[in-house]
């Protein structure tokens, strides 16, 4: 099969463009290199199997000869995993208008593509940003989306273009709610940067670790490989799709704080910034629809990761 991957060379979209690589698929890669996290595409059996089409999905016009490749590239094409994005909470509202033009109009113009060459399914790689700041938890899909930020009524929107393709046009698009994903290749620093990325470049720098609020704030730490195989189901799946929506979280949560005391390093302070006080996923959905099993463990696999990379920092 073929398959488009936009954000291809970012964190996520690595880890989901080896998978394919493994499993014997064709894939072609739109990415403007602006994140960090694509060390996986450097590998030569990697560079051998995939086409990378180097642009801004959000200004296709003004880059010459970018609308030919991605028309080129769309044809003939099974699944579009959307990942593209510009992420991350707090720099979409100090840059609300910037983030708008790769979240909303860079959406839109891939389901243009996606649609005109009738492409079988859209996977849309949404947030749990949408719901805000609940006290519904688990959360499910069903709970009105409450955004709190930018960013998370960007991934509204996109989720909302997709369910009217899919009314318009007969498209089938499914929307993925990413939780807190970490794993191998996350950013650790820049704004694209979660707190286990922070905590590790600072720990790596022999740093005190900083804390926004008391890290009593609780999120769903969702592995890398776990969201790779939703996307996977998802694309897979034998059920007609018009613009349904999952949740990809583990189903559990642990306090910033928890994974602070991973590292045993002395922790600052800083004041709260807006953000949710808890995540955590209500996933029977995508485990009864998609068959998904999340299998990650935060604590235990950032135990294993800094025994590994950090044992010859004095950390």
């Amino acid at each position: 099969m073929k398959h488009i991957v936009t954000g291809g060379a970012g964190f996520i979209g690595t880890h989901l463009v080896k998978k394919l690589v493994e499993q014997g698929d064709e894939v072609v890669v739109i990415d403007n290199h602006s994140s960090s996290g694509g060390e996986l595409l450097n590998e030569n059996s990697l560079k051998e199997s995939v086409t990378t089409i180097s642009g801004d999905i959000s200004y296709i016009k003004t880059q010459t000869g970018l609308h030919d490749k991605l028309k080129a590239a769309f044809e003939g094409a099974d699944t579009v995993f959307h990942l593209a994005a510009r992420a991350r909470v707090q720099p979409s509202i100090e840059d609300p208008v910037f983030f708008n033009a790769t979240n909303v109009e860079g959406t839109l113009n891939m389901l243009e593509y996606a649609h005109k060459a009738e492409v079988r399914r859209f996977v849309f790689t949404s947030s749990s940003s949408i719901y805000g700041n609940t006290d519904v938890l688990p959360t499910p899909e069903t709970l009105e989306p409450n955004p709190l930020s930018p960013y998370g009524l960007q991934k509204l929107i996109g989720e909302q273009y997709c369910q009217l393709y899919s009314r318009i046009h007969n498209m089938d698009t499914v929307c993925l709610r990413y939780f807190n994903v970490y794993g191998p290749g996350a950013p650790t620093q820049g704004a694209y940067c979660l707190v286990i990325g922070k905590f590790i470049q600072q720990a790596l720098e022999g740093k005190n670790l900083t804390i926004f609020g008391d890290g009593q704030q609780r999120r769903d730490f969702t592995h890398v490989d776990d969201v790779v195989q939703a996307n996977i189901l998802s694309s897979l799946s034998k059920e007609k799709f018009t613009g349904d929506v999952f949740n990809i979280g583990n189903g559990d949560n642990k306090s910033v704080q928890d994974i602070a005391d991973v590292f045993k390093l002395p922790c600052d302070y800083l004041p709260e910034r807006l953000e949710p006080k808890a995540t955590l996923a209500e996933n029977s959905k995508a485990r009864q629809i998609l068959g998904w099993k999340p299998s990650g463990h935060v604590t235990s696999w950032l135990e294993g990761y800094l025994q590994e990379v950090l044992k010859n920092k004095n950390v």
